[in-house]
């Protein structure tokens, strides 16, 4: 009998599991977070991380959302008929302009040789290679949950989803903002269609443009990949600069895309590649703002320290259950080093701005980036940034000194 306990009460355990939220150990995968959360909600994980429909990512023939080439895209640009209504990222109240070209939202999928994956160094939660499974000629992750991601599978997408609204204007003050979407993620069928980033930057009417890069594939896996390297996001953004200066038609624009400030939105698993492109990225000093979508999952020395030594910036946690005691802690940390803090998003976001939100009952994780304090965040965060006169991020403020 006693045999038989030794054997059925482990896999009882096992079984109480199923069906639950991941634990941010889980969700956090190769983070170092707590082990030992456990969170009960109607949220199923299937809800949280949809099923894998991975096939060929480089593309698929049934993807509507096509790779291009930068051959595809001409830098012939006709005249603008009728004036547009405009909201520079300085965030003005909107003005008419005249734009000298005319043109549709593009988005598109860029390869990046600076994106997140292939990887191919260390986890330095462990400082043990990230690559840590082999089976024949075939490499894999065995991630904080302990399953097996395979490297050919899940870790070999290096595209990024790039969005250029149609009014967006190069030579007007703009910023780039940076999504890092979540666990169990595809950047067609999530970060475009469901998520609806793209959209809400047009909507947002700010100049501004997207970069999202593929973290790991449909999985329930929050690596940084190259983002865990010191100066991955300098090179990122980088290589970036040229990429959006071609597809927007003007190779010379490459310089305003390389000083242009930045935002990071990071959702949910995205936090860890958010929190590593702050503290070792090399460019910490061009990110102006920072958003969390039920994101804080750890890492909160990370955040703590960017909003403490860059007081020039906002700072902004949504949050539900999931992440709750993480950002009580953060608030906890940030208080004691004197550092007001705002717990709700009725103000405008100025400089220096700390805010967290808590959201109530039914408002779920899985669809938290479209429908948190309120429908479409991401829009609400820009719009709220261009209604601040006193935020201004042209690039021509931008210190030289980035690190």
């Amino acid at each position: 009998m006693v045999a038989l306990a030794c054997v059925f009460v482990p896999l009882s355990l096992v079984l109480a599991q199923c069906g639950r939220a991941p634990s941010p150990g889980t969700l956090a995968a190769n983070a170092r977070a707590s082990s030992g959360d456990t969170f009960s909600s109607g949220d199923t994980f299937d809800d949280r991380f949809p099923a894998p429909q991975f096939r060929d990512r480089f593309p698929a023939a049934n993807e509507s959302l096509a790779q291009r080439q930068i051959s595809d895209f001409t830098p012939a640009r006709t005249a603008q008929s009728e004036p547009a209504p405009y909201r520079v990222a300085s965030l003005a109240p909107q003005i008419p302009y005249q734009r000298p070209t005319a043109k549709q939202n593009l988005t598109t999928l860029v390869s990046m040789k600076s994106s997140a994956f292939p990887y191919y160094g260390n986890n330095p939660a462990s400082d043990a290679p990230f690559l840590n499974i082999s089976k024949g000629d075939r490499r894999g992750h065995r991630s904080y949950g302990g399953r097996v991601y395979w490297q050919d599978e899940t870790y070999n997408d290096n595209r990024v989803l790039v969005h250029v609204p149609e009014n967006f204007d190069v030579r007007r003050p703009g910023v780039i903002v940076v999504f890092f979407h979540g666990n169990g993620a595809t950047l067609e069928r999530d970060v475009r269609d469901r998520q609806l980033v793209p959209q809400q930057i047009s909507d947002s009417g700010v100049n501004a443009v997207l970069l999202a890069p593929q973290l790991a594939v449909d999985a329930a896996d929050s690596s940084a990949g190259k983002f865990w390297q010191p100066g991955g996001f300098k090179r990122f953004m980088d290589e970036s600069a040229s990429q959006l200066a071609r597809l927007y038609g003007d190779p010379n624009a490459a310089k305003a895309f390389a000083n242009m400030p930045i935002i990071i939105v990071g959702y949910s698993g995205g936090f860890l590649p958010t929190a590593w492109s702050l503290e070792v990225g090399g460019i910490s000093d061009r990110v102006r703002g920072v958003f969390l979508l039920d994101a804080v999952y750890g890492e909160l020395d990370k955040f703590a320290s960017w909003i403490e030594h860059h007081r020039s910036g906002f700072f902004v946690s949504s949050y539900t259950h999931y992440t709750a005691r993480h950002d009580r802690e953060l608030m906890s940390m940030l208080r004691e080093k004197g550092i007001p803090v705002s717990e709700d998003m009725d103000g405008p976001l100025r400089p220096g701005s700390v805010v967290f939100v808590e959201t109530g009952e039914g408002i779920t994780h899985r669809d938290y980036v479209t429908h948190a304090w309120t429908e479409n965040p991401v829009k609400e965060v820009l719009v709220k940034m261009a209604s601040t006169p006193s935020m201004r991020l042209a690039a021509s403020a931008q210190s030289s000194s980035n690190r």
